[in-house]
């Protein structure tokens, strides 16, 4: 299984790992880790109040937030931006005015597209010196992916850059980090990258950049082995749970996907204060895979109809309504949630009202789309999208990721999830369409009715190849929404972050029409990469050596 891969590769890893001087053999535990990565942090605290000017500060966050360590400069960078914000801002390049624009709007401060202008001639075209900047192309590439509903000079910049960047790679960009990001950023834009994948190559790449500052390196290596030390531990007792569970419900015909569970929640919580969201949010996402199988490749109508009505009724009584071979999972998805509920405290417990209701509703629309099946039914694409958009398990998703999350866990982020509107919808939307695309390119489960694809191309008589197109625009579209949201939701940016990583889980999940859930060996690669692969810690000088090479 691939949680035991991970666990043996870790455990080879760590005996193939070789650090450098002797000196080094002493401070190599983890105690020693979390000591110097205090020290660290205050060293990188003190480049704030060091930077002269606000190209500095932008450059010092941006390197922060690649580096996967922003988590422990939030109040820092929140200031910094607001200082950024509010000052006068005059620079001429285009990949200082591209930075300031991502970072503003990725924390919820408005900037206008009109900033750009400056780098247009009169015909409204992009002066012809920026195109030979690939930095400035691939800022100006991933900032315009920060845009909002009828910016159209953004889509232009999209399409403008792409084709800079796409010209750049194929003639002359030499193999160097520069390249490396601008392949990435073309294929997934960085505002639509997950955090932790970022924060990989990037740790990988720093060094190698003029400004590398030995310090904020040491820091992010040190903070991604602590990390993972932590994963790595919560994912061995995860796993345990999780292969006890499905011994338990013994529903042969699932998905195990059990790693895939974790990592999938690994995505949008990897801090560690966020320990107890990011468990809870995995648990529910093994019994909603089970649920989905049940549904998707087994369960006759009938029998559907019946774990729908127990599941409604959400008591343990209702376990008499349902056949012998669902009783079992019924029972540990009413003991799982009572757990859950027990763990948070007093003044939390109500938010697993929130996480029931949500379950119940995708429950109903599973067995939705159950009926259509078993009527050879094929939905108009708007009476497709009411069901499907709830069905695709993201707005669920999003509601459970908030209990248990501390701070963010407010009853105003929980009413608006549960109302899977704005950033919440366009994540269920991004859900199923990238979802539906994968079947459509590589079949459906045996039970599944007729994807969004197969609705649009019979009520538009139109090809697969034009439903596809379309189907792939409104992906772009629910990417305006989301980004909307962090303005037209100010005093909720954070929740809404949140689920923008869980759009953006989605993008990797099945970036290129594949589906790496399903056809699980697509993720292994990068899954071992994160929860195996040590990031080697090196002595300061060394590092020191290496910055200034």
């Amino acid at each position: 299984m691939l949680e035991n891969a991970i666990i043996a590769g870790r455990a080879k890893a760590e005996q193939g790992f070789h650090p450098p001087p002797a000196a080094y053999e002493s401070t190599k535990s983890e105690e020693w880790m979390r000591d110097r990565a205090d020290q660290l942090k205050e060293e990188v605290t003190l480049l704030f109040e060091t930077c002269k000017d606000v190209e500095e500060k932008l450059k010092l966050v941006d390197v922060l937030q690649h580096l996967g360590i922003d988590h422990h400069f939030e109040r820092r960078i929140a200031v910094a931006l607001s200082d950024i914000h509010g000052a006068e801002f005059n620079s001429s390049s285009l990949h200082d005015v591209a930075l300031r624009f991502r970072l503003l709007r990725q924390h919820g401060l408005w900037v206008s597209p009109d900033e750009f202008n400056k780098f247009k001639g009169p015909d409204g075209r992009f002066n012809a010196e920026v195109i030979d900047d690939p930095m400035g192309m691939l800022s100006l590439y991933n900032a315009a992916h920060l845009l909002i509903h009828g910016e159209v000079e953004l889509e232009d910049a999209i399409l403008f850059s792409r084709h800079q960047l796409e010209t750049i790679i194929a003639r002359n960009l030499k193999s160097s980090p520069l390249s490396q990001q601008v392949t990435r950023a073309l294929r997934i834009p960085l505002p639509r990258t997950l955090k932790r994948i970022e924060a990989l190559n990037y740790i990988a790449e720093y060094n190698q950049e003029q400004a590398c500052n030995p310090s904020v390196l040491e820091l992010a290596r040190l903070d991604f082995n602590l990390l993972q030390l932590l994963h790595l531990r919560e994912l061995k007792e995860f796993s345990r749970w999780g292969n006890n569970l499905y011994g338990a419900v013994e529903l042969t015909y699932s998905r195990d996907r059990i790693v895939e569970c974790y990592f999938w929640s690994y995505t949008i919580y990897y801090e560690q204060k966020y320990a107890q969201a990011r468990i809870i949010l995995a648990k529910i996402f093994v019994l909603a895979t089970l649920l989905d199988d049940t549904y998707d490749m087994h369960a006759t109508l009938e029998e559907g109809q019946k774990l729908n009505e127990a599941i409604q009724r959400w008591d343990e009584s209702a376990i008499s309504v349902l056949p012998e071979y669902l009783k079992n999972y019924y029972a540990k998805l009413m003991s799982t949630f009572k757990e859950i509920e027990d763990e948070l405290k007093s003044e939390e417990k109500y938010y697993i009202t929130y996480a029931v209701k949500a379950y119940q509703r995708l429950c109903k629309l599973y067995l939705q789309q159950a009926v259509w099946f078993h009527q050879n039914y094929i939905p108009s694409f708007q009476e497709h999208l009411e069901v499907s958009i709830i069905s695709s398990g993201s707005p669920m998703l999003s509601v459970v990721s908030f209990v248990g999350a501390g701070d963010l866990a407010t009853k105003e982020a929980l009413e608006w999830a549960f109302g899977c509107t704005d950033a919440v919808k366009a994540c269920g939307e991004i859900g199923r369409f990238q979802d539906d695309l994968a079947a459509f390119k590589h079949g459906k489960g045996k039970l599944d009715m007729a994807t969004s694809v197969e609705s649009y191309m019979k009520e538009h008589n139109v090809t697969g190849e034009e439903a596809t197109a379309v189907i792939s625009n409104l992906v772009e579209d629910a990417w305006k929404t989301i980004n909307q949201a962090r303005f037209e939701r100010s005093s909720l940016v954070p929740a809404v972050n949140r689920v923008a990583y869980l759009a953006m889980s989605i993008m990797f999940f099945y970036q290129g029409s594949e589906d790496a859930y399903t056809f699980n060996k697509l993720s292994m690669n990068i899954i071992k990469q994160l929860f195996v692969k040590l990031i080697p810690i090196i002595l300061d000088i060394i590092l020191h050596s290496m910055c200034q090479q």
